[in-house]
C-alpha cells in the first residue's frame, strides 16, 4: 500500500458490510513514524488522540481512508496516548 496516499483530513471508516464502508471513526491528522496513522482529538469522543496501525488499512482514495477491522475490533484495539508520562 503506498502510505503517501494518506492525506491530513481524510476521513477513516471500519470495515462495513457487503463491501461498504463501515462507520466513519475518525479524520487523520499525519502518519506517525510510518507506523501508524495518527487521528485528530477534536473528533474524538474522548478527546484523545488515537493511533491506528498501518496494517489495519484495507484501501485508501481520495476521499477516505478505509480499514480492515470492524467497528468492534477497532474499538477493542485502539491505541490511546496517555497524558500521564508515568504510563507512557
Amino acid at each position: 500500500m503506498d502510505i503517501s496516499k494518506i492525506k491530513r483530513n481524510l476521513t477513516v471508516h471500519t470495515k462495513g458490510e457487503k463491501n461498504k464502508p463501515g462507520a466513519p471513526i475518525g479524520t487523520v491528522e499525519h502518519i506517525d513514524s510510518d507506523k501508524y496513522i495518527k487521528l485528530t482529538q477534536n473528533n474524538s469522543p474522548d478527546g484523545l488522540h488515537h493511533w491506528i496501525p498501518l496494517d489495519w488499512i484495507e484501501s485508501v482514495d481520495d476521499q477516505a481512508v478505509y480499514l480492515n477491522k470492524t467497528q468492534q475490533q477497532i474499538i477493542t484495539g485502539l491505541m490511546v496516548y496517555h497524558c500521564n508520562p508515568s504510563v507512557n
